[in-house]
């Protein structure tokens, strides 16, 4: 089983949104941020998604999603080597998540657990980190260096 990834496109809203409330990840800025989204197509259907939303030099990386039945295949692995090649792409400095269940997933990308404090105020302001992820959210970082 293969998936092909590609940019997301607007009228991929509502299977992006159907994937991140099968994975009780958050809605808001979703739709704003959508350009930035890379989506996993397979079989005609969106089996998975992952999201950049840039801030200045920084950026998070948020949304990173894949349909049950399409996990354990790479997907989700392959969506975050995209999204970090398109935020090395774009001279984005450093990439920051927030995450409630995958912080032992994300170090293998060259993430590290930071503490909330330490993050920028560009990413601060995001949505996502604003209101979407509780406070108890583990907050990880990574640099990127353009190719």
């Amino acid at each position: 089983m293969t998936a092909t990834l590609r940019t997301a496109r607007p009228d991929d809203l509502p299977a992006v949104t159907r994937l991140l409330q099968d994975s009780a990840l958050p809605l808001d800025g979703v739709a704003e941020s959508l350009p930035g989204f890379v989506v996993a197509e397979a079989e005609g259907a969106l089996v998975g998604v992952a999201g950049l939303e840039v801030c200045c030099e920084h950026a998070l990386l948020r949304s990173v999603a894949v349909d049950e039945a399409w996990r354990g295949h790479g997907i989700g692995r392959a969506l975050v080597a995209r999204v970090v090649s398109d935020a090395e792409a774009r001279g984005i400095h450093a990439l920051y998540l927030l995450t409630t269940t995958a912080d032992r997933y994300f170090p293998s990308f060259g993430f590290r657990q930071i503490p909330r404090d330490e993050v920028p105020d560009d990413v601060r302001a995001t949505a996502e980190f604003r209101s979407a992820c509780p406070a108890s959210a583990t907050v990880m970082t990574r640099a990127v260096h353009a190719a």
